[in-house]
């Protein structure tokens, strides 16, 4: 055993040097020598859904890093060894002669299968394992354990939770120095991953080759390309790393007074170039940004500003207990968390394009087709033609720039699942996975849990309008105009519902509203397609539906989730894939979804309610708050009267 240590330092979702209580620890033991490495995991490469913006942002966090390392010592920086961890680490504390391995904890479900398992070989190989906590506030399993060992629900139980443990600690500052890493020689084989199979497959337009070697082509270590990779080029304008990070951050606190009386339902989600939010939620997830040093850096602004500030959750420092509201309930279901089946908190709604599962009960990636033309739906929605136009510049914006503004998210995740389409929130998850640069699996997968109101959230009845809730903060669809450019010459009136404007101001703004959004043109001209369903008679019929399942009263650990008897509780008539006594057969009936070639008008908007997070998280088994006894307002369809809607001339369907 060497007499001082010989440290393995494993960055993960830590891409920095300044407040890293993991890295501290691995100096506080004075090591002879320390490797800072990144495990390059074919569990992302291949199995993790994983667009070529956030692959570029993850490129950018790890050279950046590694460049800081080397500014600190010339004769190291961040080591990328591509094989799994679970097969690598062995390896390298043997040959390395290593004493301590080193990291930060992560508690998403596969993080900590993975972990677990380095732990154990560690443990074999006499190597000492130290953990630290910096990925958030809190602990999350100390949020567990002070919650009863519940997960936690609400930003209430989050702040009580926290109270508990103490309070948030201070971010401690980056190294001065770094030791040098030992001999990097391997002489161990590579474990070649198994490429197959490939959810990123779509992404790529060359062969995938990033696993030549464990030091990488030219045996140096060196951080992967997009083009080593086989992907797409990135084509987003955001870029990630300690560096961009911070200087985002100083850019921030320099205006104290939007800092201290921030309130995010407030900020525009049309807003673009620049947006209304901070945009630093993927240097959270990457850890290029220090979510304690974010929480005091603006705390302290708030201590001192003289106004009134403020105050969770809509503050700035309430967006990071949000954050670690869903990495504690994640924590405490592990893979369940992701899915309805299983999970004893997410209510069971039956969606269409429901998840297929593995003998282990864990969804698989792939799903079942009951209704072609829920999959139609999806697939419109997915690649922004649906044609609502605010819906469809959401998703191109997800798409090319890998970031939307929450309330946008919020958006097309309820006119994805209880707000129009009533398709399983694992899709528009799964969607998101794949192309947020700020994906975050906890929060991601809580987002739609709320969104869909089947966990977190329970007050289903109120929806956001594609058409009204956008004219909010822009009213002459400039937003729509940039990411949908074929309407950019049409008239304000009709810039949100395009399908209303004569055949003759069509052609002038160069524009026909025609067909399915497959063809770019149709008659020598740029089309934009029309609406995939009328939204008033969608949004009714999901409102219905989401009623019975409340009515029905099943979560996903329920039996008859199971085993698909919950069949027998809906009538076949409802909403979903409720026929038949199985997947298979309500597949085999294909329902025909009920829709309306033009839409009626007489649209709603909502406003963003921040009541459940408060307060009960919307974690309640009794369905909405007044027991599915409320009253509807005057002319007020679906929606409680909270809501005025717009007084508009009605036109018939065509």
């Amino acid at each position: 055993m060497p007499a001082k240590p010989r440290v393995i330092y494993w960055f993960r979702t830590d891409l920095r040097l300044h407040d890293s209580p993991a890295l501290k620890a691995a100096l506080d033991l004075k090591p002879e020598c320390l490797w800072p490495i990144w495990c390059w995991d074919p569990h992302y490469v291949y199995r993790a859904r994983v667009g070529p913006n956030r692959w570029q942002y993850l490129l950018d966090c790890m050279n950046d890093v590694s460049a800081s390392i080397t500014k600190l010592n010339p004769k190291s920086k961040l080591h990328v060894l591509r094989e799994a961890p679970q097969t690598l680490l062995p390896k390298l504390f043997k040959e390395w002669q290593v004493t301590h391995l080193v990291f930060e904890k992560d508690t998403d479900a596969y993080a900590r299968d993975r972990d677990a398992e380095v732990s154990r070989l560690a443990k074999e190989a006499g190597v000492e394992v130290v953990i630290k906590v910096g990925r958030t506030l809190y602990d999350p399993d100390e949020l567990v354990k002070e919650n009863g060992g519940r997960p936690t629900m609400s930003i209430s139980q989050v702040e009580k939770a926290g109270s508990k443990i103490g309070d948030i600690p201070r971010p401690i500052p980056a190294p001065k120095l770094l030791p040098s890493p030992g001999d990097t020689k391997i002489n161990s084989k590579q474990a070649r991953p198994a490429h197959e199979p490939d959810f990123n497959a779509t992404q790529r337009n060359s062969t995938e080759s990033s696993y030549v070697s464990i030091a990488g082509p030219s045996g140096d270590f060196a951080v992967p390309t997009l083009h080593e990779m086989g992907l797409k080029d990135a084509t987003t304008q955001h870029h990630g790393g300690e560096t961009v990070g911070q200087h985002m951050l100083d850019e921030i606190i320099k205006n104290e007074a939007w800092t201290a009386t921030f309130e995010k339902p407030k900020t525009a989600p049309t807003a673009f170039s620049p947006q209304a939010t901070t945009l630093l939620s993927p240097h959270m997830h990457f850890g290029s940004l220090s979510c304690r040093d974010f929480y005091w850096r603006v705390q302290d602004v708030v201590d001192k500003h003289k106004g009134k500030a403020s105050q969770p959750p809509v503050s700035l420092t309430g967006q990071l207990l949000f954050r670690d509201m869903y990495f504690g309930a994640q924590a405490k279901l592990g893979w369940y968390f992701g899915q309805t089946e299983g999970n004893d908190h997410n209510r069971f709604i039956p969606w269409h394009l429901r998840s297929k599962l593995d003998e282990k009960g864990i969804i698989t990636g792939e799903y079942t087709i009951d209704s072609e033309e829920a999959e139609s739906w999806f697939q419109r929605w997915k690649y922004g033609r649906t044609g609502f136009p605010w819906i469809d510049a959401i998703m191109r914006q997800l798409r090319y720039e890998g970031w939307i503004h929450h309330l946008a998210r919020h958006a097309v995740a309820c006119f994805l699942t209880r707000g129009g389409c009533y398709i399983d929130w694992v899709r528009g998850a799964e969607v998101f996975e794949e192309w947020l640069i700020d994906h975050e699996s906890a929060c991601n997968i809580g987002n739609w849990q709320w969104l869909s109101c089947t966990a977190f959230y329970s007050q289903f009845y109120r929806c956001y309008s594609p058409i009204a809730f956008p004219q909010k903060t822009d009213k002459d669809g400039r937003f729509v105009r940039h990411f949908c450019p074929e309407l950019k010459d049409f008239p304000t009136k009709y810039i949100y519902e395009p399908w209303k404007a004569p055949i003759q101001d069509q052609k002038k703004a160069g524009c026909l509203i025609k067909g399915d959004g497959t063809a770019a043109e149709i008659d020598g001209m740029k089309a934009y397609p029309k609406p995939m369903f009328d939204f008033n008679e969608r949004r009714t019929i999901c409102l219905d539906g989401m009623k019975g399942a409340y009515h029905v009263n099943l979560y996903g650990n329920d039996p008859r989730v199971l085993d698909g008897t919950w069949r027998e509780l809906f009538p076949d008539e409802a909403e979903g894939p409720t026929e038949g006594t199985n997947d298979h057969e309500a597949a085999a009936q294909n329902k025909k979804i009920k829709k309306v070639a033009e839409p009626e008008v007489g649209e709603q908007g909502v406003d963003e309610d921040y009541g459940g997070a408060a307060d009960t998280g919307g974690d309640l088994k009794s369905g909405d708050k007044d027991g599915n006894k409320r009253k509807r307002g005057k002319n007020n369809g679906t929606l409680d009267g909270f809501v005025a809607p717009r007084k508009t001339r009605k036109t018939k369907a065509k």
